[in-house]
């Protein structure tokens, strides 16, 4: 009897898993379309032929939701590849991370963040209010990538305030690069990345 319960539990666990995880890649799908009305858990539980009711048992509400979305693309992203003791130099670090942002916001989760971004309240009060969880999920995102940015360069002679700084105005530095690429420009943006790569060597290198 208790056996049979346990594997009826477990298959039941098995179930809401694969149903969470559905409901967040009908998220990153919808989100990433930027149709009209993607922003929208209604409609991303009825990709998954869920409900509203579902929703609410897996993520209790919208807000837990997006929080949930946003975190699963956290994970996703991973970490800088630079450790303490490491043996690449400064350029090649900074080289790297450029890249590697670069990349990443021309994936399908980074127009799905964007898009979900653009469609919540700008005053951070007012998100905080309405999305506690959400604001939580994106304010943790600016300490995780500060702290990210000083591991990479804390073996060098590097000074932390000017990572600190650097690390602030990086990510929307390579946003610009990549709404220019899918805007279409005359731009060579190899050659934009290599300039804001060198500029933020001169810039730490002391």
């Amino acid at each position: 009897m208790t056996s049979e319960a346990g594997t009826e539990g477990r298959r039941t666990n098995r179930r809401g898993r694969s149903t969470r995880e559905a409901m967040l890649d009908a998220a990153v799908t919808a989100l990433a379309s930027g149709e009209p009305g993607s922003v929208s858990a209604n409609r991303i539980a009825k990709e998954t032929g869920a409900t509203w009711g579902t929703v609410k048992y897996q993520f209790g509400d919208v807000d837990g939701l997006w929080a949930a979305f946003l975190r699963r693309t956290a994970e996703h992203r991973g970490e800088l590849p630079y450790r303490e003791n490491n043996s690449a130099p400064l350029p090649e670090r900074v080289a790297d991370i450029i890249d590697i942002l670069f990349l990443g916001l021309t994936s399908t989760e980074a127009r799905a963040i964007e898009n979900l971004r653009a469609a919540l309240p700008r005053d951070p009060a007012e998100l905080e209010r309405l999305y506690p969880a959400t604001a939580a999920e994106l304010a943790s995102w600016k300490d995780s990538w500060a702290n990210a940015c000083q591991k990479a360069f804390a073996d060098l002679d590097v000074d932390p305030g000017r990572v600190r700084e650097v690390a602030a105005f990086i990510p929307g530095a390579m946003r610009g690069l990549v709404s220019e690429a899918r805007l279409g420009t005359y731009s060579d943006l190899d050659e934009a990345r290599r300039g804001l790569t060198n500029a933020i060597v001169a810039y730490l290198d002391r």
